[in-house]
């Protein structure tokens, strides 16, 4: 397989366009601004692109080929455009496909974007709120709700109160239990990456906060606070990928993709009622295929969707053992001058968690930390960075997919 680089990203601010706190967008005009900056910042023709590769939920059976459409990308002889749904992984799932694809030589030159309107999933009345709270009625149905699924036939985990709130806080719950981590070391991962969102101009949240406004926001589902679980928002991101040869034609600093990993849930994968067993599978394997271990990463974009899972993360990552996550952020090792920055963006927590756009925002964040360009924010001689993303949740109270990717400079 080729090697293949990244050459170019862009992202729009991720934020609430409902016409009262930004002004109103829509998923196509987000999608297009990304896919523009990518474009853009690799310096391409948009007619030599090969292939496009659209990752969303909500955004319908033909969005990649609209939002190309409409930036003039698909040519007279028409445009091979691949649509992804895969939960909170689509556009990476978009990713590993374009990956494969110029790995083996099919295109040389391809866009990859994501794209979500999550506003426009509230119901009258309900108002702005958290996204992991967007439910559907308690039939597992709808864009959020449809993420926690298990077979036809079968009581479906949303019937029994299994919202995401309610599986965050009985994994937080246990945790405490089994390590003795505290409601303290689960707060200082939001007001980190708070800390961290307030420094970048594309979060939805760019202020911070103190730990005590996190531990005095409202309970969610005991232990889990509203200040720790990511907000409903729209967004728009997109990378450009090409062959080596064709990327050093366009740039002399490419990032190359050293290890896209995607997995479906394991088989019986709850083996232990803190660990994601997903993510230690996948992260095994992209170490091994990228050649490198936790201590070679330098920067992570992880999917904290809740501020515990960056805890469980810490560990089943292997950056350190099981039952120290707690002790890892307390002693600020995942923070600037730590032994890893993780979610220098601010993370989804701050930075907002529009499903489809969220894989390839992190890779934007990744491809420009390792290209020094993050200003503010950027982690000092990060060479090599890691991008882990799941979603849904089944029957076993696993992932149902995760994905790790691996970059480097």
């Amino acid at each position: 397989m080729r090697k293949v680089y990244i050459i170019g990203a862009g992202m729009s601010r991720f934020g609430k366009y409902d016409g009262k706190h930004l002004p109103w967008r829509s998923l196509y005009d987000l999608g297009e601004e990304a896919c523009l900056m990518a474009i853009k910042e690799a310096g391409v023709e948009p007619k030599k692109i090969q292939a496009g590769y659209c990752g969303t939920v909500n955004g319908g059976p033909t969005c990649g080929q609209t939002i190309l459409d409409e930036l003039g990308v698909i040519g007279p002889e028409g445009l091979p455009i691949y649509n992804h749904e895969n939960a909170c992984a689509s556009s990476l799932a978009a990713f590993r496909h374009a990956w494969i694809d110029i790995g083996n030589g099919v295109y040389d030159l391809a866009i990859v974007f994501g794209a979500e309107k999550m506003t426009a999933l509230m119901g009258a009345g309900l108002g702005p709120m958290p996204e992991m709270l967007v439910s559907s009625g308690g039939k597992g149905e709808g864009v959020v709700g449809g993420a926690i699924q298990v077979p036809e036939g079968k009581m479906l985990l949303a019937d029994a109160g299994m919202a995401f709130p309610a599986f965050f806080a009985m994994m937080t719950r246990r945790h405490m239990y089994d390590f003795g981590t505290t409601a303290e070391q689960i707060a200082m991962v939001s007001v980190k990456n708070h800390k961290h969102g307030a420094k970048n101009p594309y979060s939805s949240y760019q202020k911070e906060v103190t730990l005590e406004e996190v531990l005095n926001s409202r309970i969610v589902c005991d232990p889990v606070h509203l200040l720790e679980i990511c907000p409903n928002t729209d967004g728009g991101s997109a990378v450009i990928l090409a062959s080596e040869d064709v990327a050093h034609q366009y740039t002399t600093k490419p990032v190359e993709i050293r290890a896209c990993v995607l997995i479906g849930p394991p088989y019986k994968g709850k083996v232990y009622p803190n660990t994601i067993k997903s993510t230690v599978v996948a992260g095994k394997q992209a170490y091994e295929m990228a050649g490198v271990g936790p201590e070679d990463i330098d920067v992570v974009e992880m999917h904290d969707d809740s501020a515990a899972f960056e805890v469980f993360t810490y560990e089943d990552l292997g950056f350190c053992k099981k039952g120290e996550g707690g002790r890892f952020i307390e002693e600020g090792k995942s923070d600037y001058g730590g032994e890893v920055v993780f979610s220098p963006s601010g993370g989804l927590i701050s930075k907002g968690h529009p499903l489809g756009a969220t894989g390839c925002a992190q890779l934007f964040e990744i491809f420009h930390q390792l290209r020094g360009e993050c200003g503010a924010r950027q982690v000092e001689g990060a060479k090599v960075g890691l991008v882990h993303n799941g979603g849904g949740l089944g029957g076993s109270l696993e992932t149902m997919v995760m994905c790790i990717v691996i970059l480097s400079r």
